[in-house]
């Protein structure tokens, strides 16, 4: 008798349109990992499998390697906007959650050097508009008078401080990054995903 190609474990049972929601926030968070772990070109399946779901589910949401890389970048701004929107919030603050998907996240350092790219395809006018929404939302708590207030000062930094995030495991970009920040002369708060 021949194996089955496929393993004879069963899936959970579909939920339907009650899922997608969950589905799609599984699928940004294993993408988030997975490049992490392994950069842009890690195959697709490596991410459905992580998330828990089938590859036609991470079709459905994101035809394409790029669909589902712009959704993680747009996750990750959004959870800047969101630390910057929040009550009683401080720029070191949000320096600290942008850190964190500095370290965290390989796709988002490309969007933090796209100001500095020649050209416009839709991929670098995607990407500029992102990176418009991180200044934003940073210059927003930017105190009067701070080292970084003047011209184009703020995102050079920030792309500086990306530039200089290496290393083989997620504390050793963090400590990199810190250190980016400290000799830059600013203060960054606890690196930490927003609302974590």
């Amino acid at each position: 008798m021949t194996q089955p190609l496929v393993p004879d474990e069963r899936r959970p049972a579909n939920g339907g349109p009650k899922a997608a929601a969950r589905n799609r926030t599984a699928l940004i968070a294993a993408a988030r990992e997975i490049y992490a772990a392994y950069g842009l070109d890690a195959p697709l399946s490596a991410i459905a499998r992580r998330a828990g779901v089938g590859q036609g589910v991470l079709y459905r949401h994101f035809p394409g390697r790029a669909a589902l890389a712009g959704a993680v970048l747009d996750e990750n701004v959004r959870q800047i906007e969101q630390a910057a929107a929040a009550r009683d919030a401080l720029f070191t603050d949000v320096l600290g959650v942008l850190t964190w998907h500095v370290t965290e996240s390989a796709a988002f350092l490309g969007l933090l050097h796209a100001g500095g790219a020649v050209g416009r395809s839709e991929a670098l006018v995607y990407a500029l508009g992102l990176s418009e929404r991180v200044e934003r939302a940073l210059r927003g708590l930017l105190p009067e008078g701070h080292r970084l207030g003047a011209g184009n000062d703020l995102m050079l930094a920030v792309a500086m401080v990306s530039g200089a995030v290496a290393g083989p495991t997620r504390e050793d970009r963090e400590r990199r990054a810190l250190d980016a920040w400290r000799l830059l002369g600013v203060e960054v708060g606890p690196v930490r995903p927003f609302g974590g």
